[in-house]
């Protein structure tokens, strides 16, 4: 945490977490609402399974590169804003994961050892 004299810790931007991570799927289907295409006419056309598609678009299923490159053709948006957008996401839940910050802290305690 960055510390400033005068300053609370918790006004620091760098210091801020992020509310809500975003999944790149918010923004696939953002898209299509865009362009007034539907998930299941675009998902039909594409060949991609309507329900996979569909948890995709929620925020329930990760996009693999292979994916990002399909949007990237179909709809014109770059690859690596998908996929690091989908890596932004992974960090930011793997960050709010309780157990995962306690092995952490753990890992941390044993490295200082070292």
């Amino acid at each position: 945490m960055i510390t400033v004299q005068g300053i609370k810790p918790k006004m620091i931007a760098n210091n801020l977490t992020p509310f809500k991570p975003t999944h790149p799927g918010s923004l696939l289907k953002d898209e299509l609402e865009c362009r007034n295409i539907s998930q299941s006419q675009f998902s039909k056309k594409l060949g991609l399974a309507n329900s996979a598609f569909n948890e995709i678009l929620n925020g329930k299923r990760s996009i693999t590169t292979d994916f990002a490159l399909l949007m990237e053709a179909a709809l014109n948006i770059p690859a690596y804003i998908l996929i690091g957008l989908q890596s932004d996401y992974n960090l930011q839940v793997a960050k709010n994961d309780k157990k995962l910050l306690e092995r952490l802290s753990e890992v941390r305690k044993l490295a200082a050892l070292l």
